[in-house]
């Protein structure tokens, strides 16, 4: 019985030691689907494309109350809660405070808020010169909440924006 697991374990350490690292194409887009949290009726897609200085964000929502609302990376790409709080906190690998999508130090998560027409309809075109597809601020995989009330873009941590009632996760997207 020795011998047997012996050989197991001499099995079980040669593959590591023979594999190298996978590495995979790199990503040049990402999409986000945004579903709706309980009691909303909000959804959309966000698109993320590289572009020179940065990420490309294009997002298309629905079903919003006029006026503006929050929009923000989460840390997780979770959306099994209801009410979108599985999605965690801002994504903030720096630690820098809340702030504007333009502030020099913020989370690589802040994007500001989206502003919904008379139909609830917002559309968003912007250059975020933070956020990669790769290393420390990598969006891939992390969630992407709309919140109810716009974020003041001050107010620690997460600049007051109310409940959630949009979430999705972004995935790699087909070039």
């Amino acid at each position: 019985m020795l011998i047997f697991l012996s050989g197991c374990a001499q099995q079980q350490e040669a593959p590591h030691a023979a594999m190298p690292a996978a590495e995979g194409p790199a990503v040049s887009k990402a999409i986000c689907v945004l579903h709706p949290t309980e009691g909303h009726n909000v959804g959309g897609t966000v698109t993320f494309t590289a572009v020179e200085g940065g990420i490309q964000v294009v997002a298309h929502i629905e079903g919003l109350t006029p006026g503006k609302h929050g929009f923000h990376i989460h840390e997780y790409g979770d959306c099994s809660a209801p009410d979108g709080t599985s999605a965690g906190g801002h994504f903030n690998p720096t630690s820098d405070p809340h702030s504007a999508p333009t502030a020099a130090k913020r989370h690589a998560g802040d994007l500001g808020n989206v502003t919904a027409d008379e139909n609830g309809v917002a559309h968003l075109e912007w250059t975020d010169p933070h956020m990669t597809f790769s290393g420390a601020n990598s969006i891939i995989g992390r969630g992407v909440i709309v919140h109810a009330g716009e974020d003041d873009l001050s107010s620690q941590p997460t600049g007051n924006a109310g409940g959630r009632v949009a979430c999705g996760v972004i995935g790699i997207a087909k070039p």
